[in-house]
C-alpha cells in the first residue's frame, strides 16, 4: 500500500513536468513489473502470449518516448482554462460527457453484467478529464509553492471538483467491472483504453 502510494505521487508530480501523452502510456511499465513479480514471487507462469504482450509494451513505449511531441507547459492555471476552453476541446467535452450519459443511463443497466466495455468505457472516458483536471491542480500546487497564489482563481476549483468528481466514478465502475469479470482481462484492457483517450484529449487541448 505504501509503495502505491508513492508510486501515485510520483505520477502525480510526472504531470507536472511532462506531458500527459507521454507520461499516462508509460504506465504500461507498471503492468510489465506486476507481471513478472507474480511469475517469480507468486508463481504465476508468464505464458508465451504474457511474454509477448510485456514486449509489446516496452516497444511501444520507447516508440511514445522517441516520437513524442514536444507539448509547451502551461504557466499557470488560467492558461490551461483557455486550453480547456477552446471550441476543439469544448466539443470533445460535450461528446464525451454525452457518451458517459449514455453508457450509464442505457447501456449500464442492460449490459453492464454481460459486457465490460460499459464500465470500462466510462472510466476510461472520464479518465481523461482526470488527467487534465490533475495536471492543472499539480501546476497550481507547484506555483502557489514559488510564492505565485493560484489558490485564488476559481479555476482552480473547478479542477479540483471535476478530478473529484472524476476519480470518484472511475473507481465506482472499476469496482464494479472487476467485481463482474476476470481481473486479468479487465486490467489490460481498462489501460488500453484509458492510455489511449487520454492521448487523444492531450492532443486536443495541447494542439500536438
Amino acid at each position: 500500500m505504501v509503495s502505491m502510494i508513492v508510486g501515485e505521487v510520483a505520477n502525480f508530480v510526472a504531470y507536472i513536468y511532462a506531458p500527459a501523452i507521454l507520461v499516462t502510456p508509460l504506465g504500461a511499465i507498471s503492468i510489465i513489473v506486476s507481471a513478472v513479480l507474480a511469475h517469480f514471487l507468486l508463481n504465476e507462469r508468464l505464458q508465451k502470449m504474457g511474454v509477448l504482450g510485456c514486449v509489446s509494451c516496452i516497444v511501444g513505449s520507447i516508440v511514445i518516448v522517441i516520437h513524442a511531441p514536444q507539448e509547451q507547459t502551461p504557466t499557470s492555471v488560467q492558461e490551461i482554462w483557455d486550453l480547456a476552453t477552446q471550441p476543439a476541446f469544448l466539443f470533445y467535452a460535450v461528446a464525451t460527457i454525452s457518451l458517459v450519459l449514455a453508457l450509464i443511463l442505457h447501456f449500464e443497466p442492460r449490459y453492464g453484467q454481460t459486457n465490460m466495455l460499459v464500465y470500462l468505457g466510462i472510466c476510461s472516458l472520464m479518465g481523461s478529464f482526470t488527467v487534465v483536471s490533475i495536471k492543472a491542480i499539480g501546476i497550481a500546487i507547484k506555483l502557489t509553492l514559488d510564492g505565485v497564489n493560484q489558490i485564488a482563481y476559481p479555476q482552480t476549483w473547478f479542477f479540483l471538483t471535476v478530478s473529484a468528481i472524476c476519480v470518484i466514478t472511475q473507481l465506482n465502475y472499476l469496482n464494479r467491472a472487476l467485481d463482474t469479470f476476470n481481473a486479468a482481462i479487465v486490467s489490460p484492457v481498462y489501460y488500453v483504453m484509458f492510455t489511449t483517450l487520454t492521448i487523444i484529449a492531450s492532443a486536443i487541448m495541447f494542439k500536438v
